[in-house]
């Protein structure tokens, strides 16, 4: 008897849970589905009419009236009561009540009836600008195969990983979270990431992010964020929070809109009784006139002229690996008059190598290279990581260690080297004359190359140069020339000396360059430009970039750069591809374009229906049709946004 009630409960649950399944389904198209209901309902109140069962069409119309404008009618009493101000829900509330108490249950019913079908496809909008958010979070991993310290293979759940374990990935698995590979080599599909549609090849030492998919072969990686901190937890935060954010036209009209209600009401108060006595109109169609007047007259369309556009501009660029913090930054972006770029790792591959170096006499190549090594070893600038790696292909050996060492930001590092203090960095660091007096003037003839020259100093003085050359990268010169195609004043600042910056500056053809930047010295050139132009943008990666980043009117950062300057930018590019930035700026002027056309079109629908209304040429019927016509065409508009 047990085992045959189980089996019948089991097949009793079955049912629900796929009742279940469907009302989660059918959820987010509760408003459509109602205001099919309400059509339905109006078309059988009309027949119902026509045969003269007056008191049945009644009926029918009045629950087309609950059905279709529940839903609206809560959000309008809600929001009056929240933040005490009317609204244009409230506006259609009265307006189809004021048609029934007339008589014209017909024309009131059609109000709420498209009203509704307007709601319904504003809540779609909004459902289809946050199908990417829903999208990225359906990639996100539930279970990772952890290896143990003694080899198992153990399937658990990524809340109970740890920063260190190492996971197993086999061929054609979601990644669980952001690590290194540390056994493998594999192509990786990033494209919910970065946006990128070619797998990127992925090997030993190389990162890899959450969510992203391993194509071939199997690869162990050892995690380096907790689950919570992940780059692709970051964009779906980012995205749910730029989504809430509103922009400043977005906030005019809000604002504007309570102020504009009152007047809507006095005015519609005013016409109930002024043209009976002024113009002789009877009490009816005073009223009738009246209830109209509140119909064209409320700022529906102007009210849906942004939010939906930028939703879906901002899922657009979500989509294709350009994430807005929010509407205020993609409004801005498509005003751009001037924008700097950091020079490393933006405009440049960020990963220097080394071209040449040259050493005192008393040093083999070898032994000073070891020496400078042991010394940027401890630096985590890309110079100092090339140097480091550069030296590794003359020698195993051990680096010496220290006694003491310092990383003096902006300038280099120093350290104490088997009792001799060492200096490594910039000319001015190490002494200025010295240094371009070395071997002849060796360092200047290596600059105009186009070199990034760093000395290395000695109690004896200056002991060797070595010479690093930052490739430009391939997408650098057909991003600035992009820019330059839009009128934006292209600028570079750098770190590096003036030659260096020179011969880079030439080579991809920027309007103006600034060598020699420290962070606070960044921001001056920021503050200078604002000076200059109206809005500036900032593009860096570093550490060392983001009072910049703060300090421009729009902050945008490489995805690859560090946590920094992704929490301080507005802006972030996924992938270091600099054309986004022109990507991003053509998709904030068509949605400005957009939201323009919507806001001028609305105006002018509401002002040639109050005119008509005036004139005694428009029936209810034709004024809902027209008011909430060009609700329904604002939002379509603004859908258009989320097409490529």
């Amino acid at each position: 008897m047990n085992a045959e009630a189980k089996v019948m409960n089991q097949n009793a649950s079955k049912p629900n849970k796929e009742q279940s399944s469907l009302s989660k389904k059918m959820l987010p198209h509760i408003e459509l589905i109602a205001a099919i209901i309400c059509g339905i309902l109006i078309f059988t109140g009309w027949l119902l009419s026509k045969a003269d069962y007056e008191t049945a069409a009644t009926i029918s119309y009045l629950a087309s009236f609950l059905i279709g404008g529940y839903a609206k009618a809560k959000e309008g009493i809600l929001d009056t009561i929240e933040e005490k101000e009317l609204n244009v829900e409230m506006l259609m509330i009265l307006a189809a009540i004021g048609s029934a108490i007339i008589g014209y249950w017909t024309e009131g019913a059609m109000l709420i009836f498209i009203f509704a079908v307007s709601g319904a496809l504003e809540t779609y909008t909004m459902n289809k600008s946050r199908k990417e958010i829903s999208a990225l979070m359906d990639l996100q991993p539930e279970d990772a195969l952890k290896i143990t310290p003694d080899g198992t293979e153990v399937k658990v759940h990524i809340s109970e990983l740890r920063v260190g374990d190492h996971l197993l990935v086999k061929a054609g698995e979601r990644i669980p979270t952001d690590g290194t590979i540390i056994d493998g080599d594999t192509h990786i599909d990033q494209a919910a990431i970065t946006g990128e549609s070619i797998p990127v090849n992925k090997k030993i030492h190389d990162e890899v992010y959450a969510g992203t998919v391993n194509l071939r072969g199997t690869i162990t990686i050892e995690m380096t964020k907790p689950s919570d901190q992940t780059l692709f937890q970051k964009i779906i935060k980012l995205v749910q929070s730029a989504q809430s954010e509103k922009s400043p036209s977005q906030l005019f009209i809000e604002k504007f809109e309570g102020t504009y209600v009152k007047v809507v009401l006095i005015v519609v108060l005013v016409m109930m009784f002024l043209p009976h006595f002024a113009l002789g109109w009877s009490w009816t169609e005073s009223f009738y006139r009246a209830m109209i007047l509140l119909v064209v007259a409320s700022p529906c369309a102007l009210v849906a002229s942004i939010m939906p556009a930028t939703l879906a501009a901002i899922s657009n660029g979500a989509r294709h690996g350009i994430l807005f913090k929010g509407g205020v930054h993609l409004e801005n972006l498509g005003h751009l008059d001037a924008i700097a770029l950091d020079k490393t790792g933006t405009l440049t591959k960020g990963k220097p190598e080394v071209t040449a170096i040259y050493v005192r006499e008393d040093y083999t190549k070898e032994q000073f290279l070891h020496i400078v090594a042991s010394i940027e070893k401890y630096s985590n600038h890309p110079l100092a990581q090339a140097i480091v790696l550069y030296s590794n292909t003359f020698t195993k050996e051990p680096y010496i260690k220290p006694t003491s060492t310092e990383d003096v930001s902006g300038w280099g590092v120093q350290g104490m080297i088997d009792g001799q203090q060492w200096q490594v960095g910039k000319a001015d660091f190490v002494n200025k004359e010295a240094a371009y007096a070395f071997m002849d003037g060796v360092a200047e003839k290596l600059a105009l190359e186009g070199n990034t020259v760093t000395f290395a100093k000695d109690e004896k003085g200056i002991a060797g140069v070595i010479a690093l050359k930052d490739v430009v990268r391939q997408e650098t010169l057909k991003a600035i020339n992009e820019l330059k195609g839009y009128g934006v004043h292209t600028v570079m600042l750098t770190g590096d000396g003036e030659k260096t910056a020179a011969a880079i500056a030439s080579e991809i053809h920027i309007d103006e360059h600034h060598a020699e930047c420290l962070p606070e010295t960044k921001v001056n050139e920021i503050k200078s430009l604002k000076t200059r132009y109206n809005t500036v943008a900032m593009v860096g990666d570093g550490i060392n970039d983001a009072p910049a980043l703060a300090t421009a009117t729009i902050g945008i950062a490489m995805g690859e750069g560090t946590d920094v300057a992704l929490e301080t930018a507005d802006i972030v590019l996924m992938k270091n591809d600099l054309p986004r930035i022109a990507e991003a700026i053509a998709l904030s002027k068509k949605m400005n374009i957009i939201i323009k056309q919507n806001v001028i079109f609305s105006i002018g629908v509401i002002m040639c229906l109050i005119a008509a209304n005036f004139l005694q040429v428009l029936d209810l019927p034709l004024g809902v049709i027209g008011h909430e016509g060009s609700t329904i065409l604002v939002i379509l508009n603004g859908l258009r946004l989320l097409r490529n």
